[in-house]
Order: structure tokens, then sequence, then C-alpha cells
């Protein structure tokens, strides 16, 4: 069985339908599997969107994304541009050859990668109070502080 989300192979992740009773066959939709709790917790944010999309009559936004993220997709901006320069802007997304979406796909996610590893690279040791600017690694000069070494 394939999982829900991923399609890779269901390992024992299930859904059960809490508004049936324990023998009713609804209560156990048997194409609900999921190969990780991860996939389990996506299919039910992805659920209750949809159940409250289709109980208020309007769509619910599904990305919640982060401010690191927002800025990664803004960067993507200029990467976005420059492969549909190379490609031509007087022709119409609809119209790329296969190739064409692919070298846009690529420019696009590699762009958001960088942005994302960069900003994490930045955010790794958060700044300390009392520092101008932030250090790149904490415990660099440790060596030097360690009360049981003997200092040469």
């Amino acid at each position: 069985m394939k999982c829900w989300i991923c399609k890779r192979q269901a390992r024992g992740y299930r859904h059960t339908d809490g508004r049936y009773l324990t023998a009713d066959p609804r209560r156990y939709p048997i194409d609900w599997a999921f190969c990780s709790r991860r996939c389990q917790d996506i299919f039910h944010k992805l659920y209750v969107n949809w159940a409250d999309a289709t109980k208020f009559g309007k769509e619910v936004v599904m990305i919640d994304a982060s401010d690191m993220e927002i800025a990664a997709m803004r960067q993507c901006l200029k990467a976005f541009g420059q492969a549909a320069e190379t490609i031509g802007f007087d022709k119409p997304l609809g119209a790329y050859s296969q190739d064409e979406a692919l070298q846009v796909i690529d420019a696009i996610v590699s762009c958001y990668t960088d942005a994302m590893t960069d900003a994490h690279e930045a955010a790794k040791f958060p700044p300390m109070k009392g520092l101008s600017k932030p250090i790149s690694d904490p415990f660099a000069d440790l060596q030097n502080d360690l009360p049981w070494e003997e200092q040469a």
C-alpha cells in the first residue's frame, strides 16, 4: 500500500475517522495510509483545511511559510527572471517545452535551496547580548577557558 502523501510504501500509520462507531467500516478508510508520522500530520493539516474550506465556503491558505522562507522565495524571483530571459519573455509559460520548464524549475529550486542554506548558516549561532556582531562559533576559544588544562 502506498503513502497517501508521498507515494512511498506505507508503514502502518493509518487514519481513523472518529465520526463512526468502531464496527462501522467507514471508520477505517483503506487508502488513508502513511509511511511516517510526518506524512500523517501533513494529511491531517490538509484534511482540516479542506473541511474548513467546505464548511465556510472559502479557500484556506495551505502554506504557513516562515519569514525566512518568504525571504528565500523573494530571492528566487531574480533566478526565475534570468531563466525566463534566456527562454524569452514573449513566450507564454504554457508554451514552454519540457526542457525549458525544467530549466526554470531548476533555477528556482537551486536558488531557494541556496537561500535557505545561507539563512540557516547565518542563524546557526544566534547573536549574543553584549556583542556588537554575531560570532561564527561561540565555542571557538573554549580551549583557553578549560581550568583543568595547563596553560603552556
